[in-house]
């Protein structure tokens, strides 16, 4: 398979051991959101040719979600593999759990008995990140469609990322971004936080990638960047003056290819059922990255 043989959205690579790994949100053209109940992964040598899906996430029985499966990302911590994933019921607003598996390939279970996320709250996106001292956090999205202004959180995690160690703190307001497109609410005030992911630069800043939509002439959704000079997690967050990507696609993240090339890959478009993976290699620059050549 090619990647626009792949209809996904929110992708996610893991690149290790000569192997590239590739997880998202499974996408169909029947409905806007595909009620399937697993999780899957691609695989490739090159980044070009890619295997069949294997799902890697099969819903157990006895597990308290049955939609929404959601924006999986694998991350390898203290040698083994935690999924943050988004998921929703009948009986519980979508929420993020860590899932846990010995291999990139799963299978992956439930590793806590339910969301990260706090009780209540609306929440999708979770990803992960440990600071400079080891200490492991989480940042997720707590979502437009609860509080109208949407937010990117971080919160502390223990050191085996069983528990909150911390109450989770805004480190982004849509709001506040100037560019930012407000959906659906004629006051203005209903603004979507999608995607983050944090990268380390050379330069020792902190850089979080996000989405939103973009208030031009035509509205698109976007990959935003904020930058923490700091290179704290904790900030504080800056905007960037230039989106690292603005046709209609974003939920991007960066990793290190074999080659030792730069890589971003996002979906575009955002508009169901046309989503795709879209790899594109990337520099770094003094102040975040640039699009240097798309490569599929």
């Amino acid at each position: 398979m090619k990647l626009s043989d792949i209809h996904l959205r929110d992708p996610f690579i893991l690149a290790e051991d000569g192997t590239y790994y590739l997880y998202g949100t499974r996408r169909g053209p029947e409905t806007r959101v595909i009620p399937w109940k697993g999780l899957d992964v691609y695989t490739s040598k090159d980044l070009v040719n890619w295997s069949e899906p294997k799902e890697c996430f099969t819903r157990p029985d006895d597990f308290w979600a049955d939609r929404d499966f959601f924006a999986p990302e694998v991350h390898k911590y203290n040698g083994e593999y935690f999924m943050f994933a988004s998921f929703r019921s009948e009986k519980r607003l979508r929420c993020s759990q860590i899932l846990k598996s010995d291999s990139p390939l799963g299978p992956f279970m439930p590793f806590t008995d339910g969301p990260l996320t706090p009780e209540g709250w609306a929440c999708l996106d979770a990803t992960f990140f440990v600071d400079d001292e080891g200490r492991p956090w989480t940042a997720f999205c707590h979502e437009w469609t609860q509080i109208g202004d949407g937010t990117i959180d971080i919160m502390p995690l223990s050191a085996d990322l069983a528990r909150a160690e911390g109450e989770p703190r805004i480190i982004i307001r849509a709001g506040d971004v100037p560019w930012a497109y407000s959906l659906t609410d004629p006051d203005g005030s209903n603004y979507v936080t999608d995607g983050p992911f944090f990268r380390r630069g050379r330069n020792g800043k902190l850089y979080l990638l996000w989405s939103s939509f973009h208030a031009g002439p035509q509205y698109w959704y976007v990959q935003a960047l904020a930058i923490s000079d700091s290179g704290s997690i904790e900030g504080p967050w800056r905007h960037a003056d230039r989106f690292i990507y603005d046709e209609d696609g974003g939920h991007g993240m960066i990793f290190d290819g074999f080659d030792g090339s730069t890589y971003l890959i996002l979906h575009s478009t955002n508009v169901n059922p046309n989503e795709r993976p879209r790899l594109f290699r990337i520099d770094e620059t003094d102040d975040g990255f640039e699009i240097a050549e798309r490569i599929g």
